[in-house]
């Protein structure tokens, strides 16, 4: 692939979501570069990190979605993860250094009554290898520097640990699960937890985010895919920004009432109150923004502007495998 330092392009507006499988050995934020310049797009972030050792689905935002980006930063994650058992390592992973290994004698039965004790809402330390801040600074950052800073217990939840293959014997003995959990959940530090739990150490040597937000890896595509198209066919893997608030309720204005709350007027109806509504425009058809209604009052969040609007939707509407969770 070619690099994008090397070659000087012209960026354009685009707008929708990237459902991207992220290759192994990429950060995060190297794999939305490559995507933004195949795209040549203006604007772009993500909905939260995998690590470079991880894969799997990362949905990337251009233009007007990465307004909404926010949102999938809460959304529940699920990982399928093998943790090598008998060998702790500086990071929790395959990346750092062997700083203990011992003898792995558990039973099927221990494992099993070990994995119930991280069902439901537990708590973790995350860890130093983290890009989690404490006093303005990273802590992968401290890590590097050799210290070991206090770091405060966080809750998370695990709706659902699934063991989906074990080798307690020969020289790899490991587990393989699936993980769904809520945001916040550190996967390396779940499956150290786990190897303590059991006795013997372990660490994570593969892991794999499989579904975030109900968009899973089927509606993927990899960036040598995205590459491999023309030029021109490439913004049509994007879905539209308004798959970001697929569970939002649905409020259609009339054009009238459409321009007003795209000023960020309050308009009133006989609305249900909710939290969370996705709002559109009845003509033209086109995703507005969001908002929330309160006694009949439908209250502006955030919100795309007309020229946002107008670019949408003088672009041909995306392919609908991108749709597909």
């Amino acid at each position: 692939m070619s690099p994008p330092s090397r070659v000087r392009v012209q960026r354009r507006p685009v707008h929708g979501v990237l459902l991207l499988d992220k290759p192994l050995g990429l950060s995060s934020n190297q794999a939305l570069q490559k995507a933004k310049w195949l795209l040549r797009a203006e604007k772009a972030g993500h909905t939260g990190t995998l690590d470079p050792l991880a894969t799997g689905v990362l949905p990337l935002c251009f233009g007007a979605a990465t307004k909404f980006s926010q949102l999938h930063l809460d959304a529940d994650k699920t990982y399928e993860t093998t943790v090598r058992l008998g060998v702790v390592t500086s990071t929790a992973d395959a990346e750092g250094e062997v700083v203990a290994r011992h003898p792995v004698d558990c039973t099927p039965g221990q494992v099993v009554e070990v994995l119930d004790r991280f069902m439901g809402p537990i708590q973790q330390v995350p860890p130093m290898h983290s890009a989690l801040k404490k006093d303005g600074k990273a802590l992968y950052e401290y890590a590097r520097e050799g210290q070991t800073v206090e770091r405060a217990p966080r809750d998370v939840v695990i709706h659902d640990l699934e063991l989906l293959d074990m080798q307690l014997h020969g020289e790899a003995p490991s587990l393989r699960l699936r993980v769904r959990c809520s945001k916040g959940t550190y996967i390396r530090t779940l499956g150290e937890d786990i190897g303590a739990a059991l006795g013997c150490g372990g660490h994570l040597t593969a892991l794999r985010r499989v579904e975030t937000g109900g968009f899973g890896t089927a509606g993927c595509v990899t960036l040598e895919a995205l590459e491999a198209l023309p030029e021109a066919e490439r913004a049509n893997r994007l879905a539209p920004a308004e798959c970001l608030v697929a569970g939002h309720a649905r409020v259609t204005l009339g054009a009238d009432d459409a321009g007003r709350f795209l000023s960020g007027l309050r308009r009133r109806g006989a609305w249900a109150d909710a939290d969370q509504v996705a709002v559109f425009g009845e003509r033209p058809s086109a995703f507005l923004g969001t908002a929330h209604v309160t006694a009949g009052e439908l209250i502006p969040g955030r919100l795309l502007s007309p020229i946002e609007i107008q670019q949408i939707l003088s672009n041909p509407a995306p392919c609908e495998e991108a749709l597909t969770p």
